[in-house]
């Protein structure tokens, strides 16, 4: 058994079908059905039924992934912890973040904390749709910038960070000269949304119900920012994103518009409680000392 094996595993889970998974994996359709009969033939139970929309995890195959899911992770924190030591720095930071984190905040922040302790490399990692706090309980990154609503269950937090929310829209669109758009205003365009979240997280994002009660016309999925970019570029789509993505993922081909009644995203700065070292203590001060001096400038 190996971890390429267990990988591949998980993403069958979340693909539920083997055409789905292997187009993400970069591999061959037929050379993943045979690593899968491999797995199952080595450990004696069939992991998948397959039917005609694709497959489905026997109850064998729920147990193997949770325990593939952890072998992975695990695999990721010995990695990461070798990291820490082969570079011979006085230490490391790693900063968890996802698509714009908190707009320029995460940046100058990164930036001062480097200033502030010059013999510490600062480490940016980035996470994918809500991914950013398991990240932390994993013990992958040391501090996050976590987008709400998250589970912040065994990290303390901070909140540092409130934006406005923008509908993404291809150039041409009818809207896309508007100066604001109310979110009912969309309700009949397809939206973005991503399997790879939280339920609680797409709804959250995607307003679900609206001010009315009404529900989104869910669109296609994607598993990143720039999955979800090209397909709205494309005219398949739009999407919702916090201000700071419209800066930070400026395109020619997209217009970016204000959503004007829809609750902000709200960041908060998170750690694991208990891990509070010198460093994450470090980290915090900065992002306070930089995110009251925002608020004293923009009272």
């Amino acid at each position: 058994m190996e971890l390429r094996q267990l990988h591949y595993l998980t993403v069958i889970a979340e693909e539920e079908n083997l055409g789905r998974a292997a187009r993400r994996l970069f591999v061959s359709q037929p050379a993943l059905s045979y690593a899968l009969k491999s797995l199952e033939s080595e450990l004696g139970v069939r992991l998948f039924d397959r039917h005609s929309g694709g497959v489905s995890a026997t109850a064998a195959g729920h147990d193997v992934i949770a325990e593939a899911l952890l072998t992975i992770r695990q695999s990721e924190r010995v990695s990461a912890a070798a990291e820490r030591h082969t570079r011979g720095e006085t230490g490391v930071l790693r900063v968890g973040f996802e698509a714009s984190g908190a707009g320029e905040l995460t940046t100058r922040a990164r930036a001062e904390f480097a200033r502030r302790h010059p013999g510490v490399r600062v480490a940016p990692k980035r996470y994918d749709w809500g991914q950013e706090a398991d990240a932390l309980r994993d013990g992958l990154a040391d501090v996050a910038f976590v987008w709400l609503p998250n589970d912040l269950s065994g990290l303390r937090s901070e909140l540092v960070h409130t934006e406005p929310r923008v509908v993404g829209l291809p150039c041409g669109h009818a809207l896309a000269d508007r100066s604001g758009i109310s979110v009912l205003e969309v309700g009949d365009e397809p939206l973005m949304w991503t399997r790879r979240a939280p339920r609680e997280w797409v709804d959250w994002w995607a307003v679900n119900p609206r001010p009315d009660g009404s529900s989104p016309k869910w669109g296609p999925t994607n598993d990143n920012v720039e999955e979800m970019l090209e397909q709205v570029a494309e005219g398949s789509s739009i999407c919702f994103a916090p201000l700071s993505m419209a800066r930070y993922y400026a395109r020619p081909d997209l217009s970016w518009v204000p959503l004007t009644d829809v609750e902000p995203l709200r960041v908060v700065l998170a750690w694991v409680d208990g891990t509070d070292t010198a460093l994450v203590r470090g980290f915090v001060r900065v992002v306070q000392e930089l995110a009251a001096a925002a608020d004293a400038s923009a009272g």
